[in-house]
């Protein structure tokens, strides 16, 4: 069976369309992104019959309303939007949004004589060779006299007056011109329309469910989907990009007025640099928190209409749907909310972005807040809850594949008993085997983007340790300030006496951070030679690395970097040795924080 069919519709029909509302344009890809040159490129392979690729819509489910008659879905613009978005500027004079989100006119102008077309600008607009603005072309109710008054005012011959009418007929016969439209049918589930989107895009560019969701949302203005969509989208972007928020306030005042801004503006003056989801992210927290699932094709489902016990459209589905759903978003973006759940990660150690490579992790710990802080919950059990498990996550690098499955799993299950739940997960999973032989040979790494090379980090934060040799200085402080990691066997040392491999001497349990000041000193020396030199300060005071002169803190020092006490004696032969001490002492304080939360 067909899922599709295939029409060529003109240029006027399809910017009709759009001014009546029948194609609705949900801008999930804000602000326009495309250069005026690529306009002007548009018009001109239009206007010389070559053909402009095609547009995908994809028509929504037809839902039944109360009173027993069917409400037909629009059709929703899929794929082409710049396309379409280029056209409405150039030929109905529509303003896009720049990447500055200020709103601007594109004109693209157009030279008879020349048959040529060019982005207008000052020089264009004064030579009265050229057509400004072709928009005006469209408005034009007398099309010979607009014709011959170019004609008079630029002396043209009649042995070329025929060209210059041919030329201009051309030019407002480019509404006339055919685009190929693929309509895919309104009963196509989310996965098959995300698998035919895929298969056809030149570009394999994928669009997510998230993206088809945020369009559902967007083009709903009976359900207030349209401002809905700008609160998300401009609260993330608020999040990442603040400068950009008087620009939004004063060229969406519609917006701007309305009781979703004045929820989300809050955002644009804080430095909130550690989780900065995107809209997709948003979607994913704000539905699985609220509908107790975690595949967005069922948002897209129920935000048509979907009831999945009788399998019908209906409209009270809808209706509930975008209430839940709208619920959902402003708990998300409500400041108290966000800012705690900041707290809240901030307290295990995840003081800077570069800790945290998971954005699920964070997507769910999330979730787990706003679903523990609806159950009515005591904020210090939140607390609790919120942070074991991210470390869990973490630890087990449990979203890093089908995140979906398994946030669709975790949510039924945390809604139905979140105690027993969460402490079975922990327990059946983090064993004693797990600490003491699978932890360790996870930390048998060179990556350091890898999560537990950040656990190692966030643990010392945690515990308030202090860099290496460093009196006072914290770790904390060196993250903040970008603190030099330090090869504890110096890489040239290593180099030196044959060990060369990168993945050997970039070891992460070969790595400690410093201050730049220590780090420079101790250079390429052995370890037992800088360490012994270490120690030794504290008996004659002679300061050579930071400024610890007292045996016991310069052994506690040690201890919180995870230093095996035979380091005094070890050189390039006892390398091997050492990664495998140094691997048992960080999962044991890892492990020793994650008990201690």
């Amino acid at each position: 069976m067909s899922k599709y069919d295939v029409n060529n519709n003109s240029v006027e029909s399809l910017l009709s369309w759009i001014k009546t509302g029948e194609i609705a344009i949900p801008e999930i890809q804000r602000p326009f992104v495309w250069d005026a040159t690529k306009v002007r490129d548009l018009i001109d392979s239009l206007d010389k019959g070559y053909p402009v690729g095609y547009i995908i819509l994809w028509r929504s489910s037809n839902t039944k309303l109360k009173d027993g008659s069917k409400s037909y879905g629009k059709k929703i613009l899929i794929d082409g939007q710049q396309r379409i978005t280029a056209l409405t500027a150039a030929l109905l004079a529509q303003e896009v949004v720049d990447t500055d989100y200020r709103k601007k006119r594109i004109k693209i102008s157009f030279n008879p004589k020349e048959e040529r077309f060019e982005v207008n600008n000052p020089a264009i607009s004064k030579d009265k060779e050229w057509i400004a603005d072709i928009s005006e072309v469209n408005k034009c109710e007398n099309m010979w006299e607009f014709q011959n008054n170019y004609i008079t005012e630029n002396n043209i011959g009649p042995e070329y007056a025929s060209q210059i009418t041919n030329n201009i007929s051309n030019l407002v016969s480019v509404k006339n011109r055919l685009i190929g439209v693929i309509e895919l049918h309104h009963n196509l589930d989310i996965e098959t329309v995300t698998e035919i989107f895929i298969r056809i895009n030149s570009k394999g560019v994928v669009l997510s469910n998230a993206d088809f969701a945020m369009s559902k949302i967007a083009v709903d203005e009976k359900h207030g989907g349209n401002f809905l969509r700008k609160a998300i989208d401009y609260f993330c972007h608020f999040i990442k990009s603040p400068a950009d928020f008087e620009n939004i306030k004063n060229n969406d005042k519609n917006f701007s007025d309305s009781s979703y801004f004045d929820v989300i503006k809050w955002s644009a003056n804080e430095n909130l640099d550690i989780y900065q989801p995107e809209y997709k992210d948003l979607i994913r927290v704000a539905f699985t928190y609220k509908f107790n699932r975690g595949k967005i094709s069922d948002l897209v489902s129920l935000l048509s209409g979907r009831n999945f016990e009788t399998k019908e459209y209906t409209e009270d589905v809808v209706e509930d749907s975008f209430k839940k759903f709208g619920e959902g978003v402003l708990d998300c973006v409500n400041k108290t909310n966000f800012q705690r759940f900041m707290m809240i990660i901030k307290s295990i150690g995840i003081i800077d972005s570069s800790l945290i490579r998971s954005q699920n992790v964070l997507n769910f710990g999330y979730i787990l807040y706003l679903k523990l802080r609806e159950m009515k919950v005591e904020p210090a059990t939140i607390e609790k809850y919120v942070k074991k498990w991210t470390l869990y996550t973490i630890l087990t690098s449990r979203y890093s594949s089908s995140p979906e499955s398994m946030f669709d799993y975790d949510i039924k299950r945390i809604d139905e008993n979140f105690r027993g739940y969460i402490e079975n997960e922990m327990n059946n999973n983090l064993t004693d085997t797990f600490w003491e032989k699978v932890l360790v040979d996870k930390l048998e790494t060179s990556v350091t983007s890898s999560p537990f090379f950040n656990l190692m980090v966030m643990s010392q934060i945690y515990f308030d340790h202090r860099g290496l040799f460093s009196k006072d200085i914290k770790i904390r402080q060196l993250i903040e300030h970008r603190g030099d990691i330090h090869h504890i066997f110096p890489k040239n040392y290593l180099k030196k006496n044959g060990i060369n491999n990168r993945n050997q001497y970039n070891q992460i349990a070969n790595y400690v951070y410093t201050q730049s000041e220590i780090n420079t000193k101790i250079k390429d020396s052995a370890p037992n030679v800088y360490f012994s030199k270490a120690k030794a300060q504290c008996e004659n005071g002679d300061l050579v690395f930071g400024g610890i002169i007292d045996k016991y803190d310069f052994l506690n020092n040690l201890k919180e970097n995870s230093i095996p006490k035979c380091i005094y004696d070890m050189t390039h032969e006892h390398y091997e040795e050492f990664l495998h001490e140094r691997r048992k002492l960080l999962a044991d304080q890892i492990k020793t924080m994650f008990y201690k939360v």
